[in-house]
C-alpha cells in the first residue's frame, strides 16, 4: 500500500525531498527505529541503518522484515572508526541518530553502559560527521523529554530550559544534548557544511513495541498470557504520543534545517496538553479497547526513582516548523489495539506498520 502524495505534503514531509535522499539512521533495529526505516523506505529514501542487534524478542525489527529494505549495518556507536567507516562507504546526506540504551531501570543496574552509549556514542556520531569526507548536510540527534532539570513543577518543559537528570539514563541524555550544542557551537558553526540539531520527543507508544520496563509493552505481554500487570506508578504524568508524530518531527525537522541551516536547535516533539495523562489513564484506556480487557494492579515494592511530573511544551516546534502531533492520544491506543489484534490474527507486521502510516498521513490536519 503507496503513502499518498497529497497526505503526506498536508502533514509537513515531502516525498520530493526524502526520495533518492541517502540517509543513515542508527538505532535502527529499535521500536521507534524500525517505524522510521520503514517509513523512510516507503517515501524513497537510501536508507543505511546502524545498530546492534534488536534489543527485544520478539521485535518489531524482525517481524516487519526491515532488514531488506535498509542496508544494515551491525555496529556498535561505541566503536568511531566503524560509524567512520559508515560515514565513508555510504556518504549519507541526512543522518538521525536514534541509538541508545533508552530505559531509565536499565540505566541503574548498567550505568556504565549506559553512559558510554549515550554519551560516547553520540560524541562519536558527531565526529564521524565532522571528520567524513563527504559530510552529511543535516545531522539530527535524537535524545529525550527528560533531559531536563525535573523539580517536579506541574509545568511543561521549554527547549532553552536547564538540563538535568535524576537518573543515569535521563542524565546521559541530558549530557548528549550538553555536548551536541558544545559540537554545534565548535566544528558546525556558521558556515560549515553540517547543520547539527538535537530533538526531544514525549513518551512513544505504539504497536510492535516489546521493550522491557514500559508500559504499553507489559500491558500488551500481561494480556497475552493471561495476567495482571504490575503497574509501578499508576498517577505519574506523562507526555504520551503515537510514534508517528514524533517522527513526522524529524522528518520535518530535516527538511527545514536542509533549506535553513539556522534551525540547527534543539527541538521538542510532545503531544498536546490533553494528553499529558496519568499513567492510569492510558492503562484503563487501553484496557477497554483491547478485547477481552486487560488487568492491571498497582506494583507496592520498592523502585527506583522516576519522575511524577513530564510534560512538554513543543509551541517552537508548531510556529517555526509548522508541525504539530496528529494523532491525539486516544487515536494512538485504538491503533496499537488495531496493530496487535492484526499481529494476533496472522497479518504482516509490516503491512500493519505502513497502513498505520497511510493512516496517519490522511488525518484531518490538526487544528492550530
Amino acid at each position: 500500500m503507496g503513502v499518498g502524495r497529497r497526505a503526506l505534503e498536508e502533514m509537513g514531509v515531502s516525498p520530493e525531498f526524502w526520495r533518492g535522499r541517502r540517509v543513515l539512521l542508527t538505532g535502527h533495529t529499535g521500536f521507534k527505529g524500525s517505524w522510521l526505516a520503514l517509513w523512510l523506505e516507503r517515501l524513497g529514501a537510501e536508507v543505511t541503518g546502524y545498530s546492534l542487534a534488536p534489543p527485544s524478542e520478539p521485535s518489531l525489527f524482525e517481524l516487519a522484515r526491515v532488514a531488506e529494505v535498509t542496508a544494515s549495518l551491525h555496529a556498535d556507536v561505541r566503536d568511531l572508526a566503524a560509524l567512520e567507516q559508515a560515514m565513508s562507504e555510504h556518504r549519507p546526506e541526512v543522518v538521525i541518530h536514534m541509538a541508545a540504551q533508552s530505559l531509565v531501570r536499565r540505566s541503574y543496574a548498567d550505568p556504565v553502559e549506559t553512559y558510554e552509549t549515550n554519551v560516547l556514542g553520540s560524541v562519536n556520531v558527531l565526529e564521524a560527521a565532522r571528520r567524513a569526507g563527504e559530510p552529511p548536510r543535516v545531522v539530527i540527534n535524537v535524545t529525550t523529554d527528560k533531559v531536563y532539570e525535573n523539580l517536579e513543577r506541574d509545568e511543561p518543559f521549554r527547549e532553552d530550559e536547564p538540563k538535568g537528570g535524576h537518573d543515569p539514563y535521563s542524565n546521559s541524555k541530558a549530557c548528549s544534548e550538553l555536548l551536541t550544542a558544545a559540537y554545534r557551537n565548535s566544528f558546525f558553526a556558521t558556515g560549515s557544511p553540517t547543520a547539527v540539531a538535537s530533538a526531544r520527543a514525549g513518551n512513544v507508544i505504539g504497536g510492535g513495541d516489546w521493550g522491557a520496563d514500559r508500559l504499553v509493552p507489559d500491558m500488551v505481554r500481561g494480556a497475552l498470557a493471561g495476567r495482571p500487570v504490575p503497574i509501578r506508578n499508576p498517577d505519574a504524568i506523562r507526555p504520551w504520543q503515537h510514534v508517528l508524530n514524533p517522527l513526522s518531527g524529524y522528518l520535518r525537522l530535516a527538511e527545514a534545517m536542509w533549506e535553513s541551516p539556522a534551525l540547527a536547535q534543539a527541538w521538542n516533539f510532545g503531544p498536546d496538553e490533553r494528553d499529558e495523562v496519568s499513567v492510569r489513564h492510558v492503562a484503563d484506556r487501553l484496557s477497554e479497547l483491547w478485547e477481552g480487557g486487560i488487568d492491571w494492579r498497582q506494583d507496592e515494592g520498592e523502585h527506583p526513582h522516576e519522575a511524577h511530573y513530564l510534560r512538554l511544551d513543543s509551541t517552537k516546534a508548531r510556529t517555526q516548523l509548522g508541525w504539530a502531533p496528529r494523532w491525539d492520544l486516544d487515536q494512538a491506543l485504538a491503533s496499537i489495539a488495531a496493530w496487535h489484534a492484526g499481529h494476533i490474527a496472522g497479518e504482516d507486521p509490516r503491512t500493519l506498520v505502513l497502513q498505520q502510516v497511510e493512516s496517519f498521513a490522511g488525518a484531518a490536519a490538526p487544528r492550530r
